[in-house]
Parts: structure tokens; sequence; C-alpha cells
């Protein structure tokens, strides 16, 4: 952030926080065999009936291991949280910067300690309607678009790639792996470190593969998807460094830390319901049109078999003069709940990102314009008079 801030970056003292049970602020682990517990519902009914048997035991293994905390990991908390930390500071006002997840944050504590805030910037933000588990259901939309921009991409290189020559072709390549990983589960790597990846894990790592748009990023999920559609044809297959870190971080127990905390978050800020079956109507409902991403956010979770929430969500109900930062394709955090979410707030300002299918854009992304609008207003804390669009950058 420093290196963003430019010649801002004097003005401010940069305070980065490990929110509860997160990293160095006492963590909490379920002692979790997997990383993270988003997985896909498979392409049937009995791939779907060994997820509800996997995510009971991942609620019953968190309730087991930290129970007495899961009712206080939610965003209330975090915001109140927030709060000790700024009167520990001396400080009258803070300013705040939150990306994806984390605008939630934001949105809350300057809803419960509105005087308390100074100069606020929500990047990816959220529809604040639309978190806990609601969150992954709502980016279907975005995430089968991204799918597709991503698809064309690769269509077009298919001389390096060999994915296919067309979108269909290239989205009929990916569909086909996922159905061969449900006959026989995919072998990449090999030894103790093999991974094995059914079609309950094929479209998770799809699903990891288009959070951005940049070549590299692009780059990195064909070489993934060409790798598992030799492991499909039988043949042994060696995950880049890269891609074997991915690996681990989403299906390795030693993630188990970073996939708890998430999804205790989750489930404490918005409640789900508890009967299996809604969400396998929900999934039949929706599979024709979306047979690879339908089963992934529609499926059952941790939550499903967890407590409900101590707390209600936060309401959005006293302006806050925020800038909000959107991508128009980001697969993560839907444009239209940037837009919704100015709307809450008339005071706010929504700087637009068209043409990108990218979450997190402020000193990441590379776009002079986003990053030019966000450090003005860090300056004189004057926001703009309308709200600013910019242009992604042209492709290669």
């Amino acid at each position: 952030m420093r290196a963003a801030l430019g010649e801002t970056a004097g003005r401010y003292d940069l305070v980065g926080v490990d929110l509860r049970f997160v990293g160095r602020s006492g963590a909490i682990d379920c002692g979790w065999p997997v990383g993270f517990s988003v997985a896909s519902a498979g392409v049937g009914r009995a791939a779907f009936d060994r997820q509800v048997v996997f995510q009971r035991d991942l609620a019953a293994r968190c309730r087991s291991a930290v129970g007495d905390l899961l009712p206080y990991a939610g965003t209330r908390d975090s915001a109140r949280d927030l709060d000790v930390i700024r009167g520990a500071l001396g400080e009258r006002r803070i300013s705040y910067l939150g990306v994806s997840y984390s605008t939630y944050l934001g949105t809350a504590y300057a809803r419960l300690f509105p005087g308390r805030v100074d100069r606020v910037v929500l990047d990816s933000a959220l529809d604040p309607r639309r978190v806990g588990p609601a969150l992954l259901p709502d980016q279907l939309p975005e995430l089968e678009r991204a799918f597709g921009d991503w698809a064309d991409w690769a269509a077009a290189r298919d001389a390096e790639w060999g994915l296919g020559r067309t979108r269909a072709e290239v989205e009929a390549g990916v569909w086909a792996t996922v159905r061969a990983a449900a006959v026989r589960p995919l072998v990449v790597g090999g030894g103790p470190e093999a991974v094995m990846l059914d079609d309950t894990r094929v479209p998770v790592l799809v699903y990891a593969g288009l959070a951005g748009d940049s070549e590299a990023e692009r780059a990195a999920l064909a070489e993934q998807l060409a790798m598992l559609g030799r492991a499909a044809a039988g043949l042994p297959v060696t995950p880049s460094d890269a891609t074997a870190a991915l690996l681990r971080f989403l299906f390795g127990a030693q993630s188990s830390p970073s996939g708890s905390v998430s999804q205790a978050i989750l489930c404490a800020d918005g409640a789900a319901s508890h009967d299996p079956e809604e969400y396998w109507r929900r999934i039949e409902a929706r599979r024709a049109e979306h047979p690879l991403f339908a089963p992934l956010v529609e499926n059952v979770t941790p939550c499903t078999f967890g407590d409900r929430p101590r707390e209600a969500p936060v309401e959005v109900g006293r302006d806050t003069r925020a800038l909000i930062l959107s991508a128009t394709g980001d697969p993560r955090a839907p444009h239209r709940g940037a837009v919704a979410l100015r709307a809450m707030l008339p005071g706010s300002r929504l700087v637009t990102l068209e043409g990108a299918d990218r979450h997190g854009l402020y000193g990441s992304y590379g776009n002079a314009c986003v990053d030019g609008v966000v450090n003005s207003y860090l300056a004189d804390g004057r926001l703009p008079r309308t709200d600013p669009t910019c242009t992604a950058r042209p492709a290669p």
C-alpha cells in the first residue's frame, strides 16, 4: 500500500490488522484435512451425498475444536475490535481501506461507529445484504462470464495450450475433464505429495483461477487445465511449483487455519438453511444452465450443519461518505453489489473500472485511473463530484 500511495504515504501511519481468530490474533484451527471447505457437489447425486457427509464432518470438527469461539467470529465483533484498536492508538478518527470481504467490515464499522471514521475506501465492495453463506451463490452470473472470457482468451492461444479453437470447444474440454474426474480421480504429482482431484475438486481449481484477468493469471489457469487434461488421459503429470503450492493451499491440511476462520466468519455473518435437500433442489434447478459452477456455489457447507448466528447482519441505515471501487466483471464481488451499496450510501462515490474481470483493484491491478482517484481522495479528503469511470488496460 505504501508504494501505491506514493507521495501521499507520508501523510499516513499504515496499520495492518489480523482480525480476530486470523493469523497472529489467536488463530483458530478446526483441524480439517483440507485447506478450504469450498467444494462442488460433483456431477450427480452420489457425489452430493458424499459432500453432505464430508461437510457435516468439517462442521463437527469445528464444534469440537473451537465451538466456544465460533459464535464470536462475526464481522460485528471485528468492527468492535477495530474501535478498540482506534482507542489504543489514541486517535479520535481513523481512515480505512478494506478489500473484498473487508469492505463489509468497513461498512459495518462506519455503521456502528459513525463519528469515528475519516476517509473510507471500499475496494471490490460487497453488497452487505449478500454476506455470509449467501456470498457464493451470488457470484454465479459473473463467474460464468469470467469463465467465458477466459475461454475466449484460451481459444485465441490454442497453438500454445491446445485447449480448443473456440470458446465452446474450450468450455466443453473443461467439462469433459470434470466428467473424467468423476469416473476416476485425477492424480497430480507423485509420491506423498500426490493430490487426487475428483469432480468435487476440479471445479474448485477453475474457480480459484478466475479471480483476475491478467496474462499471467489466465496463463496459469490454462497451464493447470492442460495438465488436468493429460491426467484425464491417464498420463503422469507433474505440477509447476506455483500450481503445487495452490493445490496445497486449497486441499492440504496445513491450510486448515485459513479455511477454518474463513468459514467461521461466513457462518457467523449470515444464516444458512440446515436442510441438505434444499441445496440439492437449488443445484438441480441451475445445473442445466450452469453445469460447472452451480454445483459449486449452491453446495452444502459447514454452515449447513452449524448453529445459527448469534447476531443479525449489519444493516446499512446511516450514510457514509466512502469511496467505493468495483470492476464491471469482478467474479468475486459482483459489480451490481457495489452499485447497490452506492445507492445505500448516497454520500459515497463509486469508481467503476470497465472491461476488467478483476477482484482487488487499488495498488494491485495497475490501473492509473483508479489509483489516481483513490490517492487524490486520500490526499485531500474530497470525494469526486460525480461517480468516475475508468477503463481497463487494453488487451495485448
